[in-house]
């Protein structure tokens, strides 16, 4: 494994997202000295909130929360643990998947719970198909969790090991759909397990069967919430950092680097709330031995001084059309409670991803993800009220340069007439409504928060590489670079970061 060259003493961590901040606690526990840099007063990075008028207090990013095992062992590093900083609630059912035909499923991650639903809604057969799934899934993470997605791969050869032809005779390599459809006959459980294709950036049928490791940690490792909200996952990895002796700087924009001999030795940041980069009256720079990096990618190469060079660009991943929406509680369905997470699958399915990914198009039909974290904390909204997050994937600018600021109010009416055709009713209070051109604003490229896309050429070792080639004591972290995009990817990325930093 390459590594960081010359000292590492102090260590300046640009970003106090997940990856910064589990990057720092690995790289304390390893007696580093970290300075972390952050643009915003709070941390959380893409993780953020939003406090609305009246005590709603809004996650405006990620809402599935899987692995948190690895989270335990960012704590672990400094001598803290989960169990003393976040009050975690596993959610049973993970998900209710509710179809075009009226039916629904609830996915259990215990798997005689699981397999009893699969009996009951899809019959004997699909229930035998799911525990031979699950074994695969189960055989499929085991095999990739250490050697491809927790470890630095310097090249393709590094891939190369017994673990490899595993992947390859468990046919990691071929493509997910077609995979999963062997061993599922009915069609309403191979979007179950096969939907999380998009959160990579591809689709079932094209993404790599390898991929079915996100399935695996949303259906069978299980997923969470911690009482709070998301928001209390970077405050508590925040709060570990600072008591293990880092060093926070808030409100405070990265504008450049220093450089001396070829190396960084100081990090530039002004105010964030104040002029550019040429404030004489707010710009410091930090001193240090070596730098993390955890913005978007462009933004990184931008401080870098330019990107590396590929063989063709950067694919990015599909965007996301976000509402967030206070309303009057609680929100039913069927009779019934809402989920904490709903899948709303719409009759199409093949060419919803076609639409998106390759048409630059809105969802004909759309397939949607409500989560309404109140279900499980209803102090995240005030007494008698709800707070439903509303996510519908949509094209990046690149793809689709759509008209947003014209469009997105409308385009939230018609999901809303969407859902209430599918008998959830929201009448929204108040609402805040985030569109590509939202993400864009914050600086994220082609306008989505999902980075880039994780198709063959764009994984592994093939991906943007986290200790740039000519850059001495610089790493990269988050879901641009190794190993990907989702909580537990940018979680790992951050102890592979600080890997390079210490060679340990």
């Amino acid at each position: 494994m390459r590594t960081v060259e010359g000292p590492t003493d102090h260590v300046v961590v640009v970003g106090a997202g997940l990856a910064g901040l589990t990057a720092a606690l690995h790289l304390l526990g390893a007696g580093r000295r970290v300075t972390i840099v952050e643009r915003e007063a709070d941390p959380g990075g893409r993780m953020g909130r939003l406090d609305l008028p009246g005590g709603y207090r809004v996650d405006t990013g990620p809402t599935v929360l899987t692995m948190p095992e690895l989270l335990d062992e960012a704590f672990r590093a400094v001598g803290d643990s989960l169990a003393a900083r976040l009050d975690l609630v596993r959610l049973d059912p993970a998900y209710r998947a509710a179809f075009a035909d009226g039916s629904t499923i609830d996915v259990h991650a215990d798997a005689d719970s699981m397999e009893a639903e699969v009996r009951k809604v899809c019959g004997p057969e699909a229930a035998g198909g799911y525990r031979d799934l699950r074994r695969w899934l189960t055989e499929l993470y085991r095999t990739e969790i250490d050697t491809f997605i927790g470890a630095n791969l310097d090249s393709p050869l590094s891939l190369l090991g017994p673990d490899l032809l595993r992947l390859a005779r468990l046919g990691g390599f071929g493509r997910l759909g077609p995979r999963i459809d062997r061993f599922l006959p009915d069609e309403r459980l191979r979007r179950i397990f096969s939907f999380q294709a998009l959160y990579a950036g591809v689709s079932p049928a094209k993404a790599l069967g390898a991929y079915g490791v996100i399935a695996y940690m949303d259906t069978i490792a299980g997923v969470y919430f911690p009482r709070g909200g998301m928001r209390a996952v970077p405050d508590a990895l925040a709060a570990a950092a600072v008591d293990a002796g880092a060093e926070f700087l808030r409100g405070r924009r990265v504008t450049g680097l220093t450089w001396s001999n070829g190396r960084v030795d100081g990090v530039r940041h002004t105010a964030a709330d104040q002029g550019g980069s040429d404030d004489r009256r707010t710009t410091e720079v930090q001193p240090c031995d070596a730098v993390v990096l955890t913005t978007d990618l462009p933004e990184a190469y931008r401080l870098l001084g330019g990107a590396p060079r590929r063989p063709v660009p950067l694919r990015w991943a599909p965007s996301a059309v976000v509402a967030h929406l206070a309303v009057r509680g609680p929100v039913r369905f069927e009779g019934a409670d809402l989920a904490h997470h709903t899948i709303s699958f719409g009759a199409a399915w093949e060419r919803t991803f076609a639409e998106i990914i390759d048409g630059g198009r809105l969802m004909s039909d759309p397939s949607l993800l409500l989560t309404r974290p109140t279900a499980t904390d209803p102090s995240l909204a005030p007494p008698g009220r709800d707070l439903l997050f509303l996510l519908a994937p949509c094209p990046n600018l690149d793809t689709g340069p759509l008209d947003w600021p014209r469009l997105g109010p409308a385009y939230l009416d018609e999901l809303l007439g969407t859902l209430a055709a599918r008998g959830i009713d929201v009448e929204p209070e108040a609402v805040e409504l985030v569109t590509p051109a939202d993400w864009a604003a914050q600086g994220l490229a082609a306008g989505t928060p999902f980075s880039a896309a994780h198709t063959f050429a764009q994984t592994g070792p093939f991906r943007p590489r986290n200790l740039p080639r000519r850059r001495a004591n610089v790493v990269l972290a988050g879901c641009g670079t190794t190993p990907g995009v989702g909580i537990p990817p940018v979680v790992l990325s951050g102890r592979l970061a600080a890997q390079r930093v210490t060679g340990s």
